[in-house]
C-alpha cells in the first residue's frame, strides 16, 4: 500500500507541475496577480507529493519489501542499514526519483527565498521550474517507475552494487545532484528573464546565490566521488578522465564561469548576452550528463545500463528546454544591451578571459569525451580518447588561469594599471618561485609537472592572501580584514583551494611510486624510504561478504608507524569482488596497499604506492566548497537586490 501511495502522490505531482507550468504564465502575461501567486502554493505542494512519493520508496527499502521490483533488484536482508536507504538511488529508477525531488526541492526554496522578487519575475521563474519538474516527472512515470510490484513477492533481494555499497558513494549522488539539478534554477532565471525581456545589475544578484549553492554541491560531489575512485577501485587513481566524471565536471567548469560573468553583470551591467547564455548551456550540459549516465551509449563503471528508449526521452527533454531556451535566447538578443564599458586591463577584461579559459576547458573535455561516439557513428572507427589526452589539452589552460587569477582578482574596476597590481603581488610572486625552486631542487628528476605546479598552488594561495590583506588600511589591517564581509573571505578561501588541489595533483602525478610483487609471509621491501613487512593473510567474514584480509606493518626507520589491512572482498549474492585499499594518511603522503589474488608458488600479489600530496586535492575541493559556503552566507546574499535601473524593452509591457 505505501508503495502505491509513493505511485499516487507522483502522479498527482505531475499533474499539479503542469498546471503550476501554465498558470502563472498566463498570469505574467496577463498581470493577474492571483494566477501569479498561483505559482508559490503550487511549487511547495510540488515538493511535499515529491517528497511523500520518495518517503515511500525509501520505506519499502527500509523494511525489505520485495513485492517492490526495485527493493528485489537493488536491496538484501543481510545489507547493512546505510545502504539499504543509499540502495533507494544507487539504481536508475531511484535516482531519477531524488532527481525530480530536488527540482521540487529547489522550486520550493525559490517560493521561501524569493521575496524580494518582482512578482512578473518570480511567477516565470517557478512556471519554467514547473516545466523541467513535469518533464522529468513524465519520464519517470513513463518509463522509470520505480513503484512496479512483483506477484508473488520473492522471498529476498539481489543486492546492490557491492562498488556502491561505501560511505563515499551513499553520500555522493545526493551531492552531485544538488549540484546538477541545482543548476536549473539559473536556467529557469535566464530563461525567466529572456521571457520578461530585461537583464539587468538586480538579475545577476538574484542569480547568483542559486548558481553559487550549485556549485558548492557539485564541487563536494565531484570531490566525493573522485576520493571514493581513489581507495575504493584499487587503481590508486584519483581521476580517470572516465565519460561519465567528465559529464560532472563540465557543468562544473560553466557554473565558474557563470558565477564569474554574473559578478560583472551585478557590478557593471556587461556580459549580459554571455551570462544569459552560460546559464543556459551550463543545464544543459547537466542535461547531458543525465543523458550520457542513462542512455547506454557509452560504458563506464558509474553508468546505469539502460535501454535505448530512456536515451531517446531524455534526449528529447534536453532539446527542446535546451533548444527552446537559445531560440528565445536569439529572439531576445536586443534586450541584453550592454551598458558598461572597461579598458583591456581592468577586473571585467580579467573575468572575461576567466570565461574564455574555463569555456574552452569544458569544450575541450567535451570532444575528448563524445569524440569516440561521433567517430564511431560518422566514420565507423572505433578511437579511444584516453587521459595522456585529455592532460595535454586540458593542463595548458588550467596553468594560464592559474597565472591569472590573483592578477584579475585585485584588478578595479573599469580602469587599472597592471604595474600597480603587480607591485602589491611582488611578494607573492617572489615566494611561489622560491617553492618551485626550490621542489625543483630537491625532486630526483627533473620532471617540470611538480615544481610548475607547486609554484601555481603557491602563487594563487598567496595571492589569494595578498587580496585580503590589501583591503586594510595602514595602522588597522588585520583588524579590517577580519571584518571583510564573508563574500570577500568566501573569494579568497576558494581561489586559496584551487591552488591546494593544483598543487596536489601536481606533486601525486609528477613524484608517486609503484611497486608491484608477490610477498611470502614474513617478507618485507622498502619503497620511497618506508618498509612494509607481510605478516599474514586471513579470511574474515563480513555482514554480507567474505574477505580475504592482508595484514602488513608499515615503518620507517626502524619505528613502527601503522598496521595496514587491504582486502579483497566477495559478495556472494551479487557475486562480485570489490577491491577495499589500505592507506596510511598522512599530511604529506600516502602509503597505499592493495591485495590481490594467491599465486601458484606461494604466497600473495601486493601493489603498492607511495603518493605525495594525494590529500591536498580532496582537501582543496574542501576549501573550494567551504569559500563557496561562506560566500553563500553573505547576509548580502539574503537581502534582496535594489530595484531595477533599466527601462522597459520596447514592445515589453512595463510592471
Amino acid at each position: 500500500m505505501v508503495a502505491e501511495l509513493g505511485h499516487f502522490t507522483l502522479i498527482l505531482g505531475f499533474i499539479i507541475a503542469l498546471f503550476v507550468m501554465i498558470v502563472p504564465l498566463v498570469g505574467a502575461y496577463k498581470r493577474w496577480p492571483g494566477w501569479m501567486r498561483f505559482a508559490e502554493p503550487g511549487s511547495n505542494a510540488l515538493f511535499l507529493l515529491t517528497a511523500t512519493s520518495f518517503g515511500a520508496l525509501t520505506y519499502s527499502f527500509l523494511v525489505s519489501d520485495f513485492s517492490v521490483k526495485l527493493v528485489w533488484l537493488n536491496s538484501h536482508t543481510a545489507k547493512p542499514l546505510l545502504y539499504k536507504i543509499t540502495g533507494v538511488w544507487g539504481n536508475h529508477e531511484g535516482s531519477m526519483l531524488l532527481w525530480v525531488l530536488i527540482l521540487t526541492l529547489f522550486g520550493a526554496m525559490a517560493t521561501w527565498f524569493g521575496n524580494g522578487l518582482p512578482p512578473t519575475l518570480k511567477a516565470r521563474i517557478l512556471a519554467v521550474q514547473a516545466s523541467i519538474t513535469a518533464a522529468f516527472m513524465a519520464f519517470v512515470l513513463f518509463t522509470s517507475n520505480p513503484f512496479l510490484r512483483l506477484d508473488p513477492a520473492p522471498l529476498n533481494g539481489k543486492d546492490l552494487n557491492p562498488l556502491l555499497q561505501d560511505p563515499g558513494l551513499a553520500f555522493h549522488p545526493p551531492f552531485l545532484y544538488l549540484g546538477y539539478v541545482g543548476l536549473s534554477m539559473a536556467f529557469s532565471f535566464a530563461v525567466a528573464a529572456l521571457i520578461e525581456g530585461r537583464v539587468d545589475a538586480a538579475w545577476g544578484r538574484w542569480v547568483r546565490p542559486w548558481t553559487l549553492a550549485a556549485w558548492v554541491f557539485l564541487t563536494v560531489g565531484i570531490g566525493l566521488g573522485s576520493w571514493w575512485a581513489y581507495y575504493e577501485l584499487g587503481w590508486g587513481g584519483f581521476w580517470f578522465w572516465d565519460p561519465v566524471e567528465n559529464a560532472s565536471f563540465m557543468p562544473w567548469l560553466l557554473a565558474v564561469a557563470l558565477l564569474h560573468s554574473a559578478i560583472v553583470v551585478e557590478k557593471r551591467e556587461s556580459l549580459k548576452s554571455w551570462t544569459i547564455l552560460l546559464a543556459i548551456i551550463a543545464f544543459s550540459f547537466s542535461l547531458l550528463g543525465a543523458f550520457i549516465t542513462r542512455s547506454g551509449i557509452i560504458t563506464s563503471v558509474h553508468a546505469f545500463a539502460t535501454d535505448p528508449e530512456r536515451g531517446v526521452f531524455l534526449l528529447l527533454i534536453m532539446g527542446v528546454f535546451t533548444g527552446g531556451a537559445l531560440v528565445l535566447y536569439a529572439a531576445r538578443a536586443g534586450a541584453m544591451e550592454a551598458k558598461g564599458v572597461f579598458s583591456m586591463v581592468s577586473r571585467e577584461s580579467a573575468l572575461v578571459m576567466n570565461n574564455i579559459l574555463l569555456a574552452v576547458s569544458a569544450f575541450v573535455v567535451f570532444i575528448g569525451t563524445l569524440w569516440p561516439l561521433f567517430s564511431e557513428m560518422f566514420f565507423d572507427r572505433k578511437l579511444s580518447v584516453g587521459a595522456p589526452w585529455f592532460n595535454a589539452s586540458f593542463t595548458p589552460l588550467m596553468i594560464l588561469l592559474g597565472l591569472i587569477l590573483p592578477l584579475g582578482a585585485m584588478l578595479p574596476w573599469k580602469r587599472g594599471k597592471l604595474s600597480r597590481v603587480a607591485v602589491q603581488l611582488r611578494f607573492a610572486f617572489v615566494f611561489a618561485v622560491a617553492v618551485g625552486a626550490l621542489f625543483w631542487a630537491i625532486q630526483a628528476d627533473r620532471s617540470a609537472l611538480g615544481p610548475v605546479g607547486l609554484f601555481l598552488g603557491a602563487w594563487l594561495i598567496a595571492g589569494a592572501g595578498v587580496d585580503l590583506f590589501s583591503r586594510g588600511r595602514k595602522g588597522e589591517k588585520l583588524s579590517r580584514v577580519m571584518r571583510l564581509p564573508r563574500a570577500d573571505w568566501g573569494k579568497a578561501v576558494a581561489h586559496a583551494g584551487l591552488g591546494v588541489t593544483m598543487a596536489g595533483i601536481a606533486g601525486l602525478l609528477a613524484w608517486q611510486q609503484e611497486d608491484i610483487r608477490v610477498l611470502q609471509d614474513g617478507e618485507s621491501f622498502d619503497i620511497a624510504g618506508y618498509t612494509l613487512r607481510l605478516n599474514g593473510v586471513e579470511q574474515v567474514q563480513g555482514p554480507n561478504y567474505i574477505s580475504t584480509m592482508g595484514d602488513v606493518t608499515l615503518s620507517k626507520g626502524g619505528s613502527e608507524i601503522a598496521t595496514l589491512q587491504p582486502e579483497k572482498r566477495v559478495y556472494p549474492v551479487a557475486g562480485m569482488p570489490t577491491t577495499e585499499a589500505a592507506i596510511d594518511i598522512g599530511f604529506f603522503r600516502d602509503v597505499y596497499v592493495v591485495v590481490g589474488d594467491p599465486q601458484e608458488g606461494g604466497g600473495w600479489a601486493f601493489r603498492t604506492y607511495y603518493k605525495p600530496l594525494a590529500n591536498w586535492i580532496w582537501g582543496g575541493a574542501i576549501l573550494m566548497a567551504l569559500g563557496g559556503a561562506l560566500s553563500l552566507s553573505d547576509r548580502r546574499y539574503r537581502v534582496a537586490a535594489g530595484a531595477r535601473r533599466t527601462a522597459p524593452v520596447e514592445g515589453v509591457p512595463a510592471e
